[in-house]
């Protein structure tokens, strides 16, 4: 060990409330992090399920007849399948509806897939929110009306309660079987309303997924054969702009916080530290007499803050976790959904960014303990040590 390490182990920082000041920007910081992480996980999510991350539709999509369709086998799907990024593509039926439940009716948009023909003949899974709106249970009959050039009336049976994601009154969706879609629209087994191209986590991030979409709408433009029908093809974020600029919003909004809470745990340390300089002015004097320089000094003051920093950081991060795990489990802190998208906070612990966020802040406090070190050039051993 050398003599800076070997001092510093012996000097005691009484700053604890610099360390609790360093937990609780730590805290927040973390806390932030993982909350915008876990909006952003939670919408896309929610707004995949929607409508996948890339969509392929007919240049005249209608959600309300059944005149437009295309089919569910292109010449060029294996191509768009070999995208980089590009984890599978489903047929999907839109329809939108009126459901009747007694003298309520509220407006839906049906969507046929073929993972829930396992729902049975005319069975349905339903958002819980459209539930609660219609007092609706597993088992009740859901009488609906599709409205076009004639009136069709299917009475669809509830076979699931789904939990509501982005859960607001105009994206009430209900999951019927594909098959039961073709046949209210007349379609045979080869026709759907789009194709829902899905893309692996990596490539969610905006610039990837735009790149994917710019490549699989060319695939579709430029390989098209002379039976396939024409396609565009719209990413999430263009359907749903404003959801992802309001979690850019968020991401400026802790970016902020990390910032500021940094600033804060800084200047709490660059006083915590002032106050050991002015109660160690003898100590200082007597190591400048035995021959140690000023950097050595600050090395040891520096050594005994970064020992407090540390330990708030780790206290900070602690308590932070814990309250990631226990919201996670019970998501006991509720949000409005009509203004928030989701019923409440969501949490995601991104290991790799808040590890990041802790490194930065770290260094950013410690650079900022240089300003209070240079206090040790201006002490003098001849007047601060004194022999009795």
């Amino acid at each position: 060990m050398n003599a800076s390490g070997f001092i510093a182990g012996r000097l005691r920082f009484k700053g604890k409330m610099a360390m609790i000041c360093i937990a609780i920007s730590f805290l927040v910081m973390i806390i932030s992090v993982s909350i915008s992480s876990g909006f952003r996980n939670e919408i896309r999510r929610g707004v995949a399920s929607f409508c996948g991350d890339i969509q392929l539709s007919p240049l005249d999509m209608n959600y309300i007849s059944e005149e437009s369709s295309i089919s569910s086998n292109p010449s060029f799907l294996p191509s768009i399948l070999n995208v980089d990024g590009v984890t599978g593509a489903e047929p999907v039926i839109y329809r939108a509806g009126i459901v009747k439940s007694g003298e309520n009716i509220h407006g839906v948009l049906f969507k046929g897939v073929e993972g829930r023909d396992s729902l049975g003949g005319l069975g349905v899974s339903i958002p819980s929110r459209l539930a609660d709106m219609l007092s609706l249970n597993v088992g009740d009959p859901m009488l609906t009306y599709f409205v076009s050039e004639r009136v069709k009336a299917r009475r669809f049976t509830v076979k699931d309660i789904y939990p509501s994601l982005l859960d607001v009154d105009d994206n009430l969706l209900v999951y019927a079987g594909l098959q039961d879609m073709q046949r209210l629209n007349g379609w045979d087994s080869t026709r759907v309303s789009s194709l829902e191209v899905s893309l692996a986590e990596a490539y969610r991030p905006a610039l990837l997924m735009t790149a994917a979409k710019d490549e699989v709408g060319s695939i579709a433009l430029l390989e098209q054969g002379d039976d396939d029908d024409t396609m565009v093809a719209t990413s999430v974020m263009d359907r749903y702009p404003q959801l992802f600029d309001w979690l850019n919003l968020i991401d400026s909004n802790v970016l902020l916080i990390l910032v500021l809470m940094t600033v804060v745990a800084g200047f709490n340390m660059i006083s915590g530290l002032l106050i050991l300089l002015f109660r160690s002015i003898s100590t200082i004097g007597l190591l400048k007499s035995m021959g140690m320089t000023d950097k050595a000094i600050s090395s040891v003051f520096l050594r005994v803050s970064s020992n407090l920093v540390l330990k708030g950081m780790l206290i900070g991060n602690g308590l932070a976790l814990l309250f990631c795990l226990v919201q996670g489990t019970t998501h006991f802190i509720k949000l409005n959904p009509v203004n928030y998208f989701i019923s409440f906070v969501p949490v995601f612990v991104n290991v790799p960014f808040i590890l990041a966020a802790d490194l930065v802040s770290y260094l950013v406090i410690m650079l900022l303990l240089q300003l209070p070190c240079r206090f040790i050039s201006k002490v003098d051993p001849a007047q601060t040590v004194r022999v009795r």
